[in-house]
């Protein structure tokens, strides 16, 4: 396969994928539904090759079943992979996506004061540096929080916190606690400019993990997840009430 044409299907694969997957996971494609192969070809006017790559990635996830003699047929959300970063964010994208954030604010604030626990005693030199340079971003950008350029420093922070651990578990759920600040931000739920609280509670992480201390560093983190699970919940409670947040 030439390059182009890899490119090409990898373009095509991803869209479809993310196509149903996201209506599946919203429910515009109910559990119990029977998707035929033949009929996505045509209703999407993709190869079989492609189809059949879609059909292996939305079942790997635990979307949809193939059997023999049956099909496929789309699962109830008891099978799909919830830590799967893809789920999340098409669930982020639905309308439980205050009951999922509430889920993953939850499953943070068990992981990330952990890990930085840990990294007080595991980090590198490189590591702290890295850490530091987060928090020096964030600071930088923080008039614009609700921005990409915000979110790329946060998401280096966390995802350079869950590496320092130094447990290959915590570790791996460095692309999920991402997909969540990434959801945040996608979603208009961060405020246009940063809480001076936030930023100093991340340098006190940076910093309590640079100087060993991880009590320090493990209280610091836990207070950085408890206000943006407030948060999510303050803003939850406003649309449920019709008022608009300022």
């Amino acid at each position: 396969m030439k390059a182009d044409d890899a490119e090409g299907f990898q373009q095509l694969h991803t869209t479809l994928v993310d196509r149903l997957g996201s209506d599946i996971v919203s429910g515009r494609i109910p559990a119990g539904t029977r998707i035929l192969a033949d009929e996505m070809v045509v209703q999407y006017g993709m190869s079989r090759t492609v189809v059949r790559e879609v059909v292996r990635v939305l079942e790997s996830m635990g979307l949809v079943a193939v059997r023999r003699r049956v099909g496929i047929t789309v699962q109830s959300h008891e099978s799909w992979n919830p830590l799967d970063p893809s789920i999340i964010r098409w669930q982020l994208a639905g309308p439980g996506r205050y009951e999922q954030l509430r889920a993953l604010s939850e499953l943070r604030s068990g992981i990330e004061p952990l890990a930085a626990r840990l990294a007080a005693n595991r980090a590198t030199p490189t590591q702290c540096g890295a850490l530091t340079a987060a928090v020096m971003g964030m600071s930088a950008t923080a008039r614009a929080a609700d921005g990409d350029a915000y979110l790329a420093h946060d998401a280096d922070f966390h995802r350079t916190l869950l590496e320092a651990s130094g447990n290959p578990l915590l570790r791996g759920m460095a692309d999920i606690v991402v997909e969540v600040l990434a959801g945040r931000t996608r979603h208009a739920l961060m405020p246009h400019v940063a809480e001076p609280e936030a930023i100093r509670l991340h340098g006190v992480v940076a910093s309590s993990i640079q100087a060993r201390d991880s009590i320090a560093a493990e209280e610091a983190m836990l207070a950085i997840v408890s206000e943006s699970a407030a948060a999510i919940a303050d803003v939850s409670h406003q649309e449920s009430v019709g008022s608009t947040p300022t």
